[in-house]
């Protein structure tokens, strides 16, 4: 699908279907979502370009991920998708930036570039063209990835109250899903990963355009702003490093918090068995079969042997309770 958008008075205005070459001067930025053959073949005879495959787009190398070419700037990223699912996950996506047109193909269906053309339809700006497009692309990639790192911070102190907070301890029935919030602590790890994975993506993408060779082809506002963005972009990486340390602490305190579980079970049930095997003892004493056995024979024996055997599970227990272990 071919989606082209045309400057009017500073907004974006969407058009579809195959762009023609008069329409060509008026476009600013072109976006292939899951092109057809002959949507690329049209675009590259049309353009004059030699687009990027899905394969070509899947290479790790960054000298096939970031270059340039003699009429064009060719940048893929790996961009977050789907975090608020079970299984967040990096796609690729290419921008191929000439001087007059930016051009990005996909087959994903990132949120953040829904948000900008949204918001440039409704935002009028000053001086829109091909650079200010993909830097305003990228800025709202960044926002994005922002977004979902402070969810995750979000979702951790709630999770540190729900293990640690007083009022969780001072309820003594109350017995916390420790599986439940495993798998939330595991989603959150999965999405910080992958959320930095595409931060790194970013990163590069950006050093490639504020210091690289392709900066030389960038008007020096665009190298001015692509260096704040990257500056954004490792302090937000520094953040995510904060918030995975975070997220090993809260794994730590669920583990801690199910073993002292535990070890109050085999306490309780430790308490029993030495609190039950006295009376246990005398009972046996006293049922076994021997002939000549006075105590049976008088009328105070049973209550002598309720009474040693009260004894002795009381004993225990207020030497338990004295020292502390109860």
């Amino acid at each position: 699908m071919i989606t082209f958008y045309t400057g009017d008075a500073g907004r974006l205005t969407a058009n579809s279907g195959f762009i023609t070459a008069e329409q060509l001067p008026t476009a600013l930025w072109i976006d292939l979502s899951a092109p057809t053959p002959a949507e690329e073949q049209h675009l590259e005879h049309l353009l004059g370009l030699d687009l990027p495959t899905r394969e070509e787009m899947g290479k790790i190398e960054d000298s096939q991920r970031l270059f340039a070419r003699a009429d064009a700037l060719v940048l893929t990223l790996g961009v977050l998708l789907q975090a608020d699912d079970d299984y967040p996950h990096v796609e690729d996506l290419t921008f191929v930036l000439t001087p007059q047109h930016l051009i990005s193909v996909r087959y994903i269906a990132p949120r953040a570039l829904a948000i900008f053309a949204a918001r440039s339809a409704q935002t009028a700006a000053r001086g829109v063209d091909a650079e200010a497009l993909l830097l305003g692309l990228l800025e709202t990639l960044l926002e994005t990835l922002a977004g979902h790192i402070d969810a995750i911070g979000d979702d951790l102190d709630r999770l540190g109250q729900e293990v640690l907070a007083p009022a969780a301890r001072a309820v003594r029935h109350r017995r916390l899903n420790y599986a439940a919030l495993l798998r939330r602590l595991e989603h959150n790890h999965t999405l910080t990963a992958k959320s930095r994975a595409s931060l790194v993506s970013l990163g590069r993408l950006l050093g490639f355009l504020s210091f690289g060779l392709a900066g030389e082809r960038l008007s020096h506002a665009t190298r001015a702003r692509s260096q704040t963005l990257l500056g954004d972009t490792q302090a937000l990486l520094e953040h995510t490093g904060f918030v995975a340390n975070n997220i090993s602490f809260e794994l730590a305190a669920i583990l801690g918090m199910v073993n002292i579980e535990q070890n109050s079970i085999i306490k309780f049930f430790s308490v029993v068995s030495v609190v039950f095997l006295p009376p246990t003892l005398v009972a046996s004493v006293y049922g076994m079969n021997f002939q000549h056995m006075p105590e049976l024979q008088s009328p105070w024996g049973y209550p002598l042997a309720v009474l040693l055997m009260l004894l002795s599970s009381v004993l225990p227990y207020l030497c338990f309770r004295r020292k502390g272990w109860l």
